[in-house]
């Protein structure tokens, strides 16, 4: 369990996440503009005239962003709703041409109801973190503010892109109900989780880094065993798990402070500061901001049958939380290797193409995998599944490590002899393992004739060692090991050279 100490005693933590994914689909929400948007493209050119909010032009939902919504849903373990409807969410932003947003309201049942996702807590052990809602709404548009010393710009491409909004559940009736995020670890493994889970079924790239997943985060503090949830702050547009983490911390011990020092923590609006990795007010708020929803006029509600929800469920892939399973209970792995190996989609993908149907390579494959080639990010692609020599470095494909083990199996090489053709690999030497082994003479010496002769002439210019090993020091025969190897340039198959060794030696 997290806790933090005060002055006055142990403090736990208690975090709901608000998280936006921008959805992948042809055209928007609402209208028929691109939805590709992306910041190389041109400012104010995938815009409609229901992007921009002209007079007279009416909402027409992509049904495609209703599957998408689906399909995550069901992603989630969620209940899908068979009738929702579409609201006006008012507000007033430069980035917000309408005056208001189409979303869908809290009081109603959103297309995605109650959920969960599972992961690991900080016990070690599987958490079911549960999901409230995820609710479909439409993307502001992106204001500039740093292309003139005194005027601000707004770029409506983003404008009516389809958002997923993702709400984590606090059972407020039953607090003794720990299924929600209680640490900084583990709001990021949940919006790691999340993000797997989108780019697994294709509903969303989910990259923080361009800004299509971000994350409100809601923090409060209570002491331990107390049973009541306090006041909670909310710190915005959260776009990095490293800040996200940092922005729980330090609210965290801040409102503790506030608390120890005699005070009330209110409910407000913060900005986080990542270069002082602090947070400070933005604004205040009352308990229930009034965006005085409305049901969209322009907008029938929105009827789902079980025969669309169960055509979508036909079409799921494999889910990374299901993977992680067949890992450990087909290929015997760790609960860590298994993690490790579906942090994203693409590495599972990998994992699997160079395992193929050989059940034997799994656990070498995983741990050439998170020792060797995890250290070495420039040398694979796996998001793109490239292979050759790209810029002057060669990089490694799932053929080549399955081949590389392949060959420790067969014992064709030794692991040493393995991970120096590997690194000659890295280097940007071209051709195949076997190749490679071939050309710089690197395969073992499996005749057992040849290795018996280099054992016998080790054990004739070493007397002495002989007597000592016989009379009992048989920690000796990693000396005799040893020079059977350097008498055989390293290609000598070792388990070859210690059964004659201890044959020859009694």
């Amino acid at each position: 369990m997290f806790t933090i100490k005060g002055k006055t005693g142990e403090w736990e933590v208690v975090v709901g996440l608000e998280t936006h994914i921008e959805v992948l689909s042809n055209s928007k929400l609402f209208s028929g503009a691109s939805a590709d948007y992306n910041p190389t493209v041109a400012p104010n050119t995938q815009v409609s005239m229901v992007d921009a909010a002209m007079p007279g032009m009416l909402p027409v939902l992509n049904d495609y962003c209703v599957d998408q919504a689906i399909k995550f849903g069901l992603g989630i373990n969620a209940e899908i709703s068979h009738k929702s409807k579409f609201a006006r969410k008012q507000y007033f932003y430069p980035d917000l041409p309408q005056g208001y947003q189409i979303s869908q309201p809290a009081e109603e049942p959103p297309v995605v109801g109650r959920g969960y996702v599972e992961i690991i807590g900080d016990d070690g052990n599987p958490k079911k973190i549960f999901i409230e809602r995820a609710h479909m709404e439409q993307d502001a548009a992106k204001n500039k503010h740093d292309m003139h010393p005194s005027k601000s710009f707004v770029d409506l491409n983003r404008s009516g892109v389809m958002l997923l909004e993702i709400v984590t559940f606090l059972d407020t009736k039953n607090p003794e109900n720990n299924s929600y995020i209680t640490s900084p670890d583990e709001a990021e493994r949940y919006l790691r989780e999340i993000r797997e889970i989108a780019r697994a079924l294709g509903v969303s790239k989910a990259n923080m880094e361009e800004g299509s997943m971000r994350a409100d985060v809601n923090v409060s503090v209570r002491p331990v065993g107390e049973k009541t949830f306090r006041t909670r702050t909310e710190t915005k547009n959260m776009v990095s798990f490293k800040f996200i983490k940092s922005a729980i911390e330090y609210e965290a011990r801040r409102q503790i402070e506030v608390y120890e020092n005699g005070g009330e923590v209110t409910q407000d609006t913060m900005r986080y500061h990542p270069d002082e990795g602090i947070t400070t007010v933005m604004r205040s708020k009352e308990n229930a901001l009034d965006y005085r929803y409305f049901p969209d006029p322009d907008l029938l509600p929105l009827i789902i049958t079980d025969e669309r929800i169960e055509r979508i469920r036909k079409t799921m892939p494999e889910l990374p939380a299901a993977t992680r399973t067949r890992y450990i209970e087909k290929y015997g792995l760790s609960e860590y290797d298994a993690t490790r190996l579906t942090e994203t989609t693409d590495i599972s993908h990998w994992f699997d193409a160079a395992v193929g149907d050989k059940t034997a390579r799994a656990k070498p494959i995983a741990n050439w995998m998170i020792s060797e080639l995890f250290a070495h990010p420039e040398n694979y692609d796996i998001e793109n599944q490239k292979s050759g020599v790209v810029d002057g470095m060669r990089i490694i494909t799932p053929t080549d490590l399955a081949e590389l083990v392949d060959m420790i199996a067969a014992n064709e090489i030794n692991g040493k002899q393995a991970k120096e053709i590997f690194i000659k690999m890295l280097d940007g030497e071209t051709g195949t393992p076997h190749e490679i082994a071939d050309k710089f003479g690197m395969k073992q010496i499996t005749d057992t004739s040849a290795i018996e002769s280099a054992v016998d002439e080790v054990i004739k210019n070493n007397p002495a060692q002989v007597e000592q090993y016989k009379s009992g020091k048989v920690g000796l025969l990693g000396f005799f090991v040893g020079n059977v190897m350097k008498a055989t340039a390293g290609k000598a198959n070792p388990a070859v050279v210690n059964e004659l060794l201890r044959k020859k030696l009694g």
